[in-house]
């Protein structure tokens, strides 16, 4: 499952709402939504992303948060480490190769440390 896929799932979940319905009035098939929820489809256009926002009545902060997680929400990301360092390749691949048996605790490490760089490089 994707961020988004998560969050979707979610707010369905407090107002009550079939993905059977919701897929009906955002203009997409029951298959294609559970796919997205799922993580088995790739990010969402922006254009279906308003649709939602507009589908659960979603404003300001929350449609933003809705727009940067449709963002993060590719389960198929390519990485190009191209004019990198070697140890950003191997690092790269070997991410790919064991995500799956990475847990919580480890993907928040990693986050902090990716922040930590992504601000550090904001500085300079």
């Amino acid at each position: 499952m994707t961020p988004l896929g998560a969050k979707l799932r979610q707010m369905r979940a407090e107002r009550g709402v079939t993905l059977k319905h919701m897929a009906h009035a955002i203009g997409v098939s029951p298959a294609y939504l559970s796919a997205l929820e799922h993580g088995k489809r790739g990010a969402p256009t922006w254009f279906l992303v308003q649709r939602i926002i507009v589908y659960f009545n979603i404003i300001w902060d929350d449609a933003e948060e809705l727009c940067r997680l449709a963002q993060s929400s590719d389960p198929r990301i390519k990485i190009d480490t191209s004019g990198a360092i070697p140890e950003a390749t191997a690092f790269a691949n070997l991410l790919a190769r064991s995500i799956a048996e990475l847990g919580n605790d480890d993907f928040l490490q990693m986050t902090k440390i990716v922040e930590a760089a992504h601000a550090r490089k904001a500085k300079d």
